[in-house]
């Protein structure tokens, strides 16, 4: 709004543009003010710019590969006093970010030019009976074999999962096993309302055709169904049950995981098989 003012005081004022503008003229005055004389800022913000610029050094003096935390330790051995959370907070203001070691795994791909049902929810995951509202959506959980992908369907009355599917692909396979179980469980599901992404998954023709010929009545929102069913900002495992079976899986480094027609799924580390060789002895 400074640069906005700036642009037009001459031509309007600063006090009438300033009636318009959610800013009194004092703080705009003030800030002027300070872009004048650095020394009348707060001692934060002086503080903050001095950080940013020893964050900046030390993430480019080691190949711009360091997190938060590593910065923060390499500041501590060099005596330079700061908070981890100032850290995060100035490195996540300066765009700067660590190398995470795998690749990234993106379950939601959509395709805008597709048609796509209305969203008959807005985000408003009520329901006063049983199967009058599902949910469906799928995540993923990393395991010494590789991702393997979990798809969930819920009933949002009874906040209960009534179908779902592991598999090592993002196929529509994956999402319609679920669907088939929820509508196995459930038996007559005419005129409930499935709410799910915009995931190509669950925009397939299959899928599509089976939720039809279901009568169920199909709903598409604009971002990951059960990020926005958990009011998050980051797609994450699916809260109350569904996250108690993603936890599940994410714990599965110390064990063998088998499941019909998988296989196993996780390879036990040798700290384990070592442990279990000696417990058979």
């Amino acid at each position: 709004m400074v640069g906005f003012i700036d642009a037009h005081r001459d031509e309007y004022g600063v006090e009438p543009i300033c009636e318009q503008l959610p800013i009194s003229p004092s703080t705009y005055y003030e800030m002027k003010a300070r872009q004048a004389d650095p020394a009348r800022l707060p001692a934060r913000t002086r503080r903050d710019g001095e950080l940013k610029a020893e964050i900046g050094r030390v993430h480019a003096a080691n190949f711009g590969v360091y997190g938060a935390r590593k910065v923060w330790r390499q500041l501590g051995r060099e005596d330079i006093t700061a908070a981890r959370c100032t850290v995060e907070r100035l490195m996540r203001s300066l765009g700067l970010c660590g190398v995470v070691r795998g690749r990234r795994c993106r379950t939601t791909i959509a395709d805008d030019s597709a048609q796509r049902p209305l969203d008959r929810v807005q985000r408003v995951f009520r329901a006063s009976r049983p199967d009058e509202l599902w949910v469906a959506d799928f995540t993923y959980v990393a395991t010494w074999g590789g991702f393997v992908y979990v798809a969930f369907v819920i009933d949002v009355f009874a906040r209960r999962i009534i179908g779902w599917r592991v598999a090592r692909s993002m196929r529509a396979d994956l999402v319609l096993d679920a669907l088939e179980q929820a509508l196995w469980a459930r038996g007559e599901a005419r005129g409930v309302i499935h709410h799910s992404d915009r995931g190509s998954q669950y925009l397939s023709i299959r899928y599509t055709e089976r939720l039809a010929e279901a009568g169920v009545e199909p709903s598409v929102g604009s971002v990951a169904t059960l990020r926005q069913r958990d009011g998050g900002e980051h797609h994450r495992p699916v809260q109350g049950r569904a996250n108690r079976a993603a936890g599940t899986l994410a714990q599965l480094g110390r064990r063998r995981i088998r499941h019909p027609g998988l296989g196993s799924l996780v390879q036990p580390s040798a700290a384990a098989r070592a442990d279990r060789q000696r417990a058979t002895r």
